[in-house]
Parts: C-alpha cells; sequence; structure tokens
C-alpha cells in the first residue's frame, strides 16, 4: 500500500498551522502587549480563571507545569499578576490578575479575537463552526484515550 505524501498527513498539517499561526501570533504579542507568547497565553487563562493554581494554569493554557509556573513567575515580576493563599489549600498558593493585569488581559483578548479573524477568515461561519465542532471532537477523543498522561 503506498503511503500519501507527507504534506498530506492530517497532522502535519495540523502541526504546519500551528507553527505558522504561533509565530504570527507571538511577533503579535510581542508588538501589541509587549509580552511573549507563553506568558500571554498563561495571563488569558488567569484573566478568564482566575484564581488558578499553577497545575490548574498549566491545563488552562494547554502547557507543561514547568512552562506554565516559569511564565507565572515572570508575570508576578511584571506586575501582572498577583499569588495569593488558597481557600482550599492552607499550603498552596493560586494566581490572579492585579489591576494592570487585568487590563493587559483585556488588550490579549482583543489581538486572540483579531487572531481568530486573520486565519479563519478564509472560512465561512458555518465552515468555522463544523470545524470547530470537528476540533472538539478530536480533542475529545484525544483526552479520552486509555494511558494519556495529563502533564
Amino acid at each position: 500500500m503506498t503511503q500519501p505524501d507527507l504534506e498530506r498527513f492530517l497532522t502535519y498539517r495540523l502541526h504546519a498551522v500551528n507553527k505558522i499561526s504561533d509565530r504570527d501570533t507571538a511577533r503579535a504579542y510581542l508588538a501589541d502587549c509587549g509580552i511573549p507568547l507563553g506568558e500571554a497565553r498563561c495571563l488569558a487563562a488567569i484573566g478568564r480563571y482566575a484564581p488558578l493554581s499553577v497545575n490548574e494554569l498549566a491545563r488552562a493554557a494547554n502547557l507543561n507545569k514547568g512552562q506554565a509556573s516559569r511564565s507565572a513567575q515572570a508575570l508576578v515580576e511584571r506586575g501582572l499578576v498577583e499569588k495569593k493563599n488558597s481557600d482550599t489549600d492552607g499550603r498552596g498558593v493560586v494566581l490572579a490578575p492585579t489591576p494592570s493585569g487585568q487590563a493587559q488581559y483585556e488588550r490579549i483578548i482583543a489581538l486572540i479575537s483579531r487572531r481568530n479573524a486573520e486565519i479563519f477568515g478564509c472560512l465561512s461561519a458555518e465552515e468555522q463552526r463544523q470545524f470547530g465542532d470537528m476540533l472538539d471532537r478530536l480533542i475529545d477523543h484525544l483526552r479520552a484515550a486509555p494511558g494519556r498522561d495529563d502533564d
């Protein structure tokens, strides 16, 4: 059986879309918000779901715990996020945006909206809905896979 060319595999194409969009989005975050991509993703998650532990942040921002921890610390050092004692875990801390972090979160959400329109604007509204539904199914399928490690 003949295999398709490498560039025809769906996983290859998904990676290409991710790589191109991440590169362009990283540039936009630096230009518009003055922060790197990972920190912007973390601030978007913190702004949306605060208060968050580092583990919760890692899941919400689709990062590993080390990346989430480093980005969170950088956001704390920038004065955009504060660490607070957890109400549920006496030893734990949670992350929440500062007032300047909340303002930066609003800029990030506007940028995300603009980037989504730029990236998916070649698809009709119905195609975007269908593609979103397909992505949700793929994500659910992959998350339900036996032996999956949730880091």
